[in-house]
């Protein structure tokens, strides 16, 4: 992960924290959210919006219910709350799966505010071998 220029404050840094634990694990930890979370998911051929806890958490049960890894590339500072760069990985019906992202999210105290996701979309093995034969990533 590449560190700040910024360090985060100390609630972001909980708030990043906590995001991080819910999204590889699909619990929530106390606090992450407010009772008035809004998000907003941006993926390649949809959109979904969500304004309370339950329906954050319903967004992310359907799309990836099963717990896995995030590899955080970058974690960035804002005026209002942070930005994260990520990658996430996990198996379902014995294929590893893989989705890159990046979340702006604006915290109040230690807790989410509001988010704003923009998603790859979720590739399985096949895609991710097309993509690797037609695509040389000069970085990971």
């Amino acid at each position: 992960m590449t560190a700040p220029a910024t360090p985060l404050r100390d609630g972001t840094r909980v708030a990043v924290a906590n995001l991080i634990r819910f999204l590889e694990t699909g619990t929530v930890p106390e606090g992450l959210f407010t009772p008035d979370v809004f998000a907003d998911l941006s993926l390649p051929h949809w959109r979904v919006q969500a304004a309370s806890p339950e329906a954050v958490v319903a967004i992310r049960a359907e799309g990836h219910p099963h717990p896995g890894q995030v590899r955080v590339e970058r974690v960035e500072p804002t005026e209002h709350g942070f930005t994260i760069e990520f990658e996430e990985r996990w198996t379902h019906d014995g294929q590893s799966w893989y989705s890159r992202e990046m979340i702006r999210a604006d915290v109040a105290g230690e807790s989410i505010v509001e988010l704003a996701i923009y998603c790859t979309g979720d590739w399985d093995e096949a895609k991710q071998r097309e993509h690797a034969a037609a695509v040389p990533l000069l970085r990971p």
